[in-house]
């Protein structure tokens, strides 16, 4: 089956804070949920870095998955998906 990614409508730069990206995150991860996934694995985001470049700075997070349980509530295997927000630094009024 084929598995379509909703998106969501992110925020003009001029707007932007490192927080606002991680909720961003958390947004998308929400309305892109798979079925698929059980309700037990549970996930965080975090940020990661900031990373300055020339024309723009780039914001990296990371989404992490993992199944705790009461007897193991450190997952012994989890799932990562990474994250990059570029935002430019010419353009700050468009998204």
């Amino acid at each position: 089956t084929k598995h379509v990614i909703k998106n969501i409508p992110w925020t003009i730069a001029k707007n932007f804070t490192v927080e606002k990206g991680r909720q961003q995150i958390e947004e998308l991860i929400s309305v892109s949920h798979n079925s698929d996934i059980h309700e037990s694995w549970l996930h965080h985001s975090e940020f990661l870095e900031e990373e300055e470049l020339k024309d723009s700075k780039r914001y990296h997070y990371r989404a992490c998955w993992g199944l705790p349980t009461r007897r193991k509530p450190i997952p012994r295997a989890t799932a990562s998906v990474y994250f990059v927000i570029v935002i430019s630094k010419f353009k700050p009024d468009v998204s």
